[in-house]
């Protein structure tokens, strides 16, 4: 078995340089970009196990990709910028980034976080990758929700963590804390504050009323509980 692909983008040589260095001592195989319209042409020629994203890129939005990345990408996308504010964390996490390392940073962090993330992707991969329930089938395999008429709803790579959790534990209260023990990432109001969201876009994507949701219920000051009857396969 090949060993990890990390792609790498950033407009800083010596900052792809470091992470390629770093990475590939660890036994990483690495491919560094300087911009998107290169990074992206690579995507369609091959598929990396994890991502890192420079925010600042000098031809394309760095969020918008990560957007896009997110959505069609099987891989787990951490985000390496140095905007530090928490709006920006917060933001990056929103839009379905799994991680956010802000520069400077000791190339072993960088490391550790990738570890990190294919370690729960091994994890996922083992698990099954189908669930039903309530008229829904999730596909993790291929990151889309089936509903009963056939429409097909994707969601991203982030979203199916937060959805896998609940659906592994049905009918049970999840906490804050249990989900960040689960997710990873530093816990806090940027991780929340990603979290709701998250719950919010799984919500929408699931047909639910956003004032009385009858399958994610939040448990104020505690947590959620997912009340459909769930099956896997």
């Amino acid at each position: 078995m090949s060993a990890p692909m990390i792609a790498i983008l950033d407009d800083e040589p010596q900052i792809r340089q470091m992470l390629s260095d770093a990475l590939g001592e660890a036994g990483f195989r690495t491919a560094s970009f300087g911009r998107a319209t290169e990074f992206e042409a690579a995507l369609s020629r091959t598929a990396p196990d994890v991502c890192l994203v420079d925010l600042g890129l000098p031809d394309k939005d760095g969020l918008a990709l990560v957007h896009r990345l997110a959505l069609e990408s099987g891989a787990s996308i951490i985000i390496i910028s140095g905007r530090a504010q928490v709006q920006d964390r917060v933001t990056g996490l929103e839009l379905g980034a799994d991680d956010y390392i802000i520069k400077p940073f000791e190339p072993a962090e960088v490391v550790a976080r990738v570890r990190a993330r294919l370690r729960k992707g091994r994890e996922a991969g083992t698990a099954a990758t189908t669930a039903h329930f309530e008229g829904w089938v999730a596909y993790f395999d291929r990151y889309v929700l089936e509903a009963s008429d056939g429409r097909e709803v994707p969601f991203s790579h982030a979203e199916g963590e937060v959805l896998r959790l609940f659906l592994e534990s049905p009918k049970r209260l999840v906490s804050r804390a249990q989900m960040q023990e689960s997710l990873g990432g530093a816990a806090g109001e940027s991780f929340d504050r990603a979290m709701d969201v998250r719950i919010s876009r799984l919500r929408t994507k699931l047909d639910e009323d956003p004032r009385n949701p009858r399958l994610i219920k939040t448990i104020y000051g505690a947590g959620y509980i997912f009340l459909g009857d769930v099956s896997w396969s």
